[in-house]
């Protein structure tokens, strides 16, 4: 099932634009024993935030889909990771 997009304030860069939903725990990870055991599948699929298209492909460029769900689950684990907040202080001022 394929999410809307809408617009609204990017929870990363906090800019208005339209947001895409962010997998916490990628959804090609799902089937994996470490996920399962880990997480509940109705976790798995609602986990997530919403952010702008550009934060989104950053932080998909930056770390592989399992990293991110084992340790980038949560958004303050995200807000913690240097590069990715590298790139969100540059995104605010351009």
């Amino acid at each position: 099932m394929k999410r809307e997009q809408k617009e609204g304030a990017c929870e990363l860069c906090y800019k208005k634009s339209l947001l895409t939903f962010h997998h916490l725990i990628p959804k090609s990870t799902h089937r994996n024993k470490w996920f399962k055991k880990k997480f509940t599948l109705e976790d798995m699929r609602t986990r997530g935030i919403d952010i702008c298209r550009k934060c989104h492909s950053h932080i998909h460029k930056t770390y592989s889909e399992k990293e991110l769900g084992r340790n980038f689950n949560t958004l303050e684990l995200i807000l913690k990771d240097e590069p990715i907040m590298n790139y969100v202080e540059w995104a605010k001022k351009h």
